[in-house]
């Protein structure tokens, strides 16, 4: 079956490890559109923090942010979001406390610290192209998230709760459904999108169910769905797409979940796999 659309992570995918789109890259997307295939951008950013790719990109397909949370046209009016249940926030929050993570809540277009120059804020800003929210505590504001990020450089400890938040919540399905008349507790996917941030959004709030979204609202079918990525929370949307393709200096998890694998970022390895796996299939 001939591609249809390639959907694209954007942090040291499509961008390499300093944020850059390069001409390579831009015209790799172009040389899509001329073939006729359609292009898509996902990423655990918020929608504020891709419109910097909008223009140069010529985008005209939804954009999935926050992991697929919150879709946005090219003008960055909504077309649809998924927040966290408020009762959800406070337990997450305490379980990335005690793994000695700090927190970040996404709400809205607005994005919040209790820390100014905390680890890895200063590049955020940087990368995404706003400031944060400085606030003195999260109350008031455990509503309509959209995103919880917990944040470290001690990889191992954001890793060992990401496997904590997803138990956790785990053992809560199991409680509802072993006892069917208790109240119906909230869920949550939890993915690392970087090796020091721990995103924690929606259930349905998964790369994966943006593949499905953008086949139901394109009509493309999945199958005719080019993935490609490079980081834990990328393996769901290769689970769902037709073909998948890992980054070259992705980990061997994510690698063993693609097809195939391209060159890294650093070697224009998005370009590459638009040309060698994308286009590939083209008389």
């Amino acid at each position: 079956m001939p591609n249809k659309l390639l959907l694209a992570d954007v942090d040291g995918t499509l961008l390499t490890h300093e944020k850059v789109l390069t001409e390579r890259a831009r015209a790799a997307v172009a040389q899509l559109g001329v073939t006729g295939i359609q292009f898509a951008i996902t990423s655990g950013r918020p929608p504020r923090g891709m419109q910097m790719l909008i223009q140069p990109l010529a985008l005209t397909t939804p954009i999935a942010a926050f992991n697929g949370g919150m879709f946005v046209r090219p003008d960055l009016s909504v077309l649809e979001q998924r927040v966290l249940h408020t009762d959800v926030i406070e337990s997450a929050m305490q379980t990335i406390k005690a793994h000695g993570l700090d927190i970040w809540i996404y709400r809205g277009t607005d994005w919040f610290v209790r820390e100014r120059h905390g680890p890895h804020v200063d590049r955020e800003e940087w990368t995404v192209k706003f400031p944060p929210t400085v606030v003195a505590d999260f109350k008031g504001l455990t509503n309509d998230v959209a995103k919880l990020v917990g944040v470290s450089d001690d990889l191992e400890a954001v890793s060992r709760c990401e496997s904590a938040v997803s138990q956790q919540f785990a053992e809560k399905v199991h409680a509802r459904q072993s006892n069917p008349l208790r109240e119906s507790p909230s869920l949550v996917s939890a993915a690392r999108s970087q090796p020091y941030y721990l995103d924690v959004t929606h259930p349905d709030a998964n790369k994966g169910f943006v593949v499905l979204r953008l086949s139901q609202t394109l009509g493309i079918p999945p199958d005719q769905i080019v993935t490609i990525g490079d980081m834990p929370n990328d393996i769901s949307m290769f689970a769902k797409s037709g073909i998948s393709i890992a980054m070259g200096q992705a980990s061997e998890e994510v690698k063993k979940a693609a097809t195939y694998t391209t060159k890294s970022s650093e070697e224009e390895g998005f370009a590459n796999a638009v040309q060698h796996y994308v286009l590939s299939d083209l008389p």
